[in-house]
């Protein structure tokens, strides 16, 4: 062992250790110069130890002097209790510091192009040059733990999986581009010129096939791939926990699953999760929230007020209902003072909102004592405003929002409008900015007192779960004029709903189900098609002829009539459970090495462009 390894990490010392030489190695957080000491707060992914050089050795306090932030050190010294009244109670080493009596450096660094200590109420870098320089990032103290809880997160997913019988198996990540969905990844071959691989969207067909090979129930975190356009909560490449189980129905799936997630936020955030999960229908979720993703953490349910909206003289509404399509509404609670009258006449900020889903308007009224006020007030008899009240359960100060067009659009902007007023009129808390909140008071009170701060412990209403059952099987798509899979061709459909695939396929009901947690969807699977003759009328339906089926999909075809067992799965997203468990709401922060949101990698300049000769090799010719 070379004299300047490490026995110690910087988060290890303790009173236990005072007297004993020791050997720290790590970053250089901060120094504090004086006349005949200088203070160095060592760091590694540990922890932080203080360590103290005396002006004794003029050599070593020399070097000491020279040290800058980011140095890499080495530094052996005596373990001794620190001043009293010094001490600090925030950091498990905060009753001891390190005498040094030698020092090296192990490497200097230059200054950073920003820092990477964090301060309380400091804004961060812009994330573009956090981006570049991902290395110096990820030095951060709050991105190491958050990447600490990552492998907590995967280690528990295995520990749970293996103790219900799972096995974790592997899938190639070069196979056959099967476009249905999203655009795929392709890879150019070398030996086969002309043909291409495709990176895994998923590796869907080779768990369904280890079903059909006998392996009952399988797991991987796989690393997937697709090339669609980004949001804060994704990324071009990102992971998955993959899950496929024979012999199965739906419950089983669901069982195992909301374990899983139980299991989860007991242990990374000491929440109880209450099981069973609830379950709703698609049917109910869109009619009551908008959305197939309900956010349960605040209530402001959407009402159904069609039938009352016909009974006014507004023509807007009047015409609507007539051609079939519907009104509906959000009765904002206390929201009266918070939105003026311009924020709701059209252009206003909440007009503005919903044209964003193409609702072509946003109709209005406030209540005021036992009136009703507002642009459209007028073409409501007094008997209807009654029963509008009534159906909306709207009381003095509230604020009606309505929106009529086709079933659609008005949920689209109805379920995205009311995500915006949670969140806008603080109808609930994010449990991450109650912990900010509580952390706050405890660090000034744990000082006042000279103790340890309290941790924050989360609630259980700060999770609120469900699963969302029974989607739609097909969707029918305008611009191709056929129906398409709403999650992918091989959800079967429900047993009762078979009959109806090619006469009514508008009406079919999926065997899939989606874990629904405070507004995001979490995880995502179905119930699989274990028939070749269902399988075949599914693909028919989607516009497929036999000889493309079998192109595109033959080996499953062929396996299907292999002895294929009942069989079921599902996909949760770990970026994503990472990002809500972290407390945070952009999913760069819990990848190590993200992308941007214009899919660039701008520490290594990925993508980029390569030589003439790379491109030859793979009959490659760029056209200007």
């Amino acid at each position: 062992m070379a004299d300047w390894q490490r026995t110690h990490t910087c988060g290890e010392l303790r009173d236990s250790h005072i007297g004993q030489t020791v050997t720290l190695n790590g970053w250089v957080l901060i120094t504090r110069n004086f006349p005949n000491q200088v203070f160095i707060d060592l760091r590694d992914r540990y922890g932080l130890t203080q360590v103290v050089v005396e002006d004794s050795d003029k050599a070593l306090f020399e070097l000491a002097n020279t040290v800058g932030r980011e140095y890499v050190l080495s530094v052996t010294g005596v373990v001794r209790k620190r001043i009293a009244g010094k001490e600090r109670s925030d950091i498990p080493t905060g009753q001891v510091e390190l005498e040094a009596k030698s020092v090296r450096v192990l490497n200097a660094s230059p200054p950073l192009p920003f820092s990477v200590t964090e301060f309380p109420d400091e804004e961060l870098a812009n994330e573009d040059l956090r981006l570049q320089y991902r290395y110096l990032d990820l030095r951060r103290r709050s991105i190491q733990q958050v990447l600490m809880l990552r492998h907590r997160i995967c280690k528990l997913i295995r520990d749970y999986m293996d103790a219900h019988g799972f096995l974790e198996m592997e899938t190639p990540l070069l196979g056959k581009s099967t476009p249905e969905g999203a655009r795929d990844y392709l890879v150019p071959s070398r030996v086969f010129n002309g043909e291409f691989f495709a990176l895994p969207q998923s590796p869907q067909l080779y768990k369904q096939l280890l079903m059909i090979s006998g392996y009952d129930r399988y797991f991987q975190i796989a690393r997937c791939l697709r090339d669609e356009d980004l949001r804060a909560d994704r990324q071009p490449e990102f992971t998955q926990l993959d899950v496929e189980m024979s012999f199965v129905e739906r419950e089983e799936v669901l069982g195992v699953m909301e374990g899983l997630a139980a299991d989860l936020l007991e242990k990374c955030l000491g929440v109880k999760l209450s099981l069973p999960l609830p379950r709703m229908s698609y049917k109910d979720a869109m009619l009551r929230f908008g959305s197939d993703k309900p956010d349960l953490r605040f209530g402001m349910e959407i009402a159904d007020v069609s039938d009352i909206a016909a009974e006014s003289e507004f023509k807007v509404f009047k015409d609507c209902v007539a051609g079939g399509g519907v009104v509906r509404g959000l009765c904002a609670k206390g929201a009266a003072d918070k939105f003026s009258n311009t924020d709701l006449k059209p252009g206003g900020k909440l007009a503005s909102f919903v044209a964003q889903y193409k609702a072509k308007g946003l109709a209005w009224m406030k209540v005021e004592g036992d009136k009703l006020t507002g642009s459209i007030e007028k073409f409501f008899p007094d008997a209807v405003k009654a029963k509008l009240k009534e159906r909306m359960g709207a009381q003095p100060g509230d604020v009606l929002l309505f929106v009529a067009d086709k079933e659609s659009v008005v949920c689209d902007a109805l379920g995205a409008l009311r995500s915006h007023l949670g969140s806008e009129l603080k109808l609930y808390k994010n449990w991450w900015d109650e912990k900010a909140e509580h952390d706050a008071v405890e660090e000034k009170t744990a000082k006042k007192e000279k103790r340890a701060p309290k941790p924050f412990v989360a609630k259980p209403e700060h999770f609120q779960m469900l699963w969302v059952l029974d989607f739609p099987m097909f969707a029918f798509d305008d611009e191709e004029k056929r129906w398409v899979a709403i999650h992918h061709p091989f959800t079967a459909p429900m047993d009762e709903d078979v009959d109806r695939m090619e006469s009514d396929p508008g009406t079919v009901r999926a065997k899939a189900y989606d874990m629904v947690l405070n507004g995001y969807e979490v995880g995502g699977g179905s119930i699989r098609i274990h028939r070749p003759d269902v399988q075949a009328t599914v693909f028919k339906m989607l516009g497929m002829s036999i000889e493309d089926a079998k192109a595109r999909f033959g080996f499953l075809l062929d396996a299907l009539q292999s002895g294929a067992p009942p069989h079921g799965g599902i996909a949760l997203g770990l970026d994503r459970w990472c990002m809500i468990l972290a407390g945070t709401t952009n999913i760069r922060d819990v990848i190590a090495f993200p992308k941007n949101q214009k899919a660039r990698d701008l520490m290594t300049g990925a993508p980029a462009t390569v030589e003439g000769r790379q491109l030859k090799e793979l009959g490659i010719e760029l056209k200007q």
